[in-house]
């Protein structure tokens, strides 16, 4: 249970709990397979004139919700309560509400898996399709259907499935059709790969959609197809991955209606022996937005997932401008090498150092329009997929982990980054209102341990950034002599850790 209070906002209530009946004898054993949890995360907003934040007239809001799941033998079943009345600032306001959005029933046992209702699934990397919740986003796709999973024999597995998405409360337009396939070529042949320390893996997967074709002006596909296959192949510290996705022409508001077919490429090797790792990871994106609703906008009713293939930083300043994916059309990748530096080194001395050096750049795809193919279909375009085009993000970033004592140990963090708003955050190329942002971060972050179980920490951090305007009429300093708008933030923290069970935190930002 965490209590957080900030300056003048808002004062905001987080409350989780957790329950597990088995073991208790005196339950009922019937009741003694039931287990879930609850959470409820509350504000009440106060007007803020200083920058100008006003929350209206509902000033208490909330999103809270429980799961109960029952478990015998091989069976299973649960459903979860959800309640926003409204939900907290910054979320999709559409949640507004309350209702049982998710149940499901489902049987397991030896080599068949049948679940019916509600329920979440993923092929290969995702490109075809992925249904997952995240209760901190408080994004949900969940397919409401039937899924059945089947292995015949070891080392084979096919999947099928059909049903909507989650939309809020409801369900969506479209009807979602999928199947997958995997054989583990080791576990398949194991007779022949008995010593072997190689494993190869292939699978593919398709996945289709149904939407009724009720746009008077246009012709629309109303089944589309998105299709994928991929290999994986792992020996010793060594790992490689590659999956590449063709999805049928699927004109929707996301891409303006373009009737060009979309192609995806995800490549990722990696090695990794003691104290030493090395990673590389690239993609390649063109026009692969797939949803069950062709006019859904924001997060809702996707099907299918791209990865941002970027650091998911933990410190504050770091993580104020991430990166997203875009299914529209992009190129890039990340690499990352880590090492351990030696205990008892010149540079590792008594504790030893870990260091971590990471890149990820990602860039906008060479097209060209095409015009018109008839009256009833929009602009179509080509791709040149041997050149890039303009830069969407950059991040460049070193961290050091160093113990000094039994007691103290300290972090240290630069980082070098680059973001173009109009496209990433904005879906948009007018970039005279919304200026690229680069900066450089700096974190220092030192824990003191004066007993065990306690702990006091100290975190620092610097942004310092350049925000580089085309129009000097959106230049917040007013000055059309200059298209480069500076500015800087100092963020401050102190942790206090009393006991194993409470912290105490005091914080605040200087912009």
């Amino acid at each position: 249970m965490i209590l957080k209070f900030t300056k003048t906002l808002s004062v905001t209530f987080f409350a989780s709990v957790l329950f597990n009946t088995t073991g208790f004898a005196q339950i009922p054993q019937v009741l003694q397979a039931v287990n879930g949890n609850f959470q409820i995360d509350a504000a009440n907003y106060q007007k803020d004139t200083a920058i100008k934040a006003d929350p209206g007239t509902q000033v208490f809001r909330y999103n809270a919700f429980g799961n109960i799941n029952y478990t015998i033998g091989d069976f299973s079943a649960g459903f979860r309560y959800e309640s926003y009345n409204p939900p907290l600032i910054g979320f999709l306001p559409g949640y507004n509400g309350s209702g049982i959005p998710y149940r499901y029933a489902r049987y397991k046992h030896k080599d068949i898996d049948i679940t019916v209702g509600n329920f979440y699934e993923q092929f290969g990397s995702g490109l075809t399709l992925r249904s997952y919740e995240d209760r901190g986003l408080l994004y949900d796709n969940a397919l409401d259907g039937i899924r059945v999973i089947l292995s015949p024999k070891n080392g084979i597995r096919f999947k099928g499935l059909v049903g909507k998405q989650r939309t809020y409360f409801s369900l969506s337009p479209g009807v979602v059709r999928g199947f997958d396939a995997e054989v583990n070529v080791t576990e398949l042949f194991d007779s022949i790969f008995k010593n072997s320390k190689t494993k190869v893996i292939f699978g593919g997967s398709f996945v289709s959609k149904y939407q009724v074709d009720n746009e008077p002006t246009l012709v629309l596909p109303e089944n589309v197809g998105n299709m994928a296959g991929r290999l994986t192949i792992i020996r010793g510290g060594f790992n490689f991955n590659t999956e590449y996705a063709y999805k049928i022409n699927d004109p929707s508001y996301q891409n303006h209606f373009s009737y060009k077919s979309g192609r995806a490429l995800i490549a990722t090797t990696s090695y990794a022996t003691k104290g030493f790792s090395v990673l590389l990871t690239g993609k390649m994106i063109d026009n692969m937005s797939f949803r069950s609703d062709r006019n859904a906008t924001n997060t809702i009713d996707m099907i299918n997932y791209q990865p941002s293939l970027t650091k998911p930083h933990t410190y504050m300043m770091a993580a104020y401008y991430p990166y997203a994916s875009q299914a529209n059309g992009e190129v890039g990748g990340m690499g990352e090498i880590q090492y351990k530096v030696k205990k008892g080194s010149w540079l590792g001395g008594k504790y030893g150092m870990d260091i971590a050096l990471n890149g990820s750049v990602f860039y906008g795809l060479d097209t060209v329009g095409t015009g018109i193919a008839d009256s009833a279909r929009h602009l179509n375009y080509t791709t040149n997929y041997g050149n890039v085009g303009n830069e969407y993000f950059h991040d460049i970033n070193i961290e050091i982990n160093k113990k000094f004592s039994k007691k103290l140990k300290m972090t240290f963090m630069y980082a070098n980054q680059f973001l173009n708003q109009s496209v990433v955050q904005f879906n948009t190329l007018d970039k005279e209102e919304h200026p690229d942002v680069r900066s450089n971060i700096g974190v220092i972050d030192i824990t003191y341990r004066y007993k065990t179980g306690s702990a006091i920490r100290f975190e620092t951090q610097g942004f310092f950034g350049k925000y580089e305007y085309k129009n000097a009429q959106f230049d917040p300093k007013g000055d059309k002599n200059i298209t480069n708008n500076t500015g800087s933030w100092i963020t401050e923290l102190i942790e206090w850790t009393p006991t194993t069970n409470w912290f105490l935190i005091v914080a605040d930002q200087y912009n």
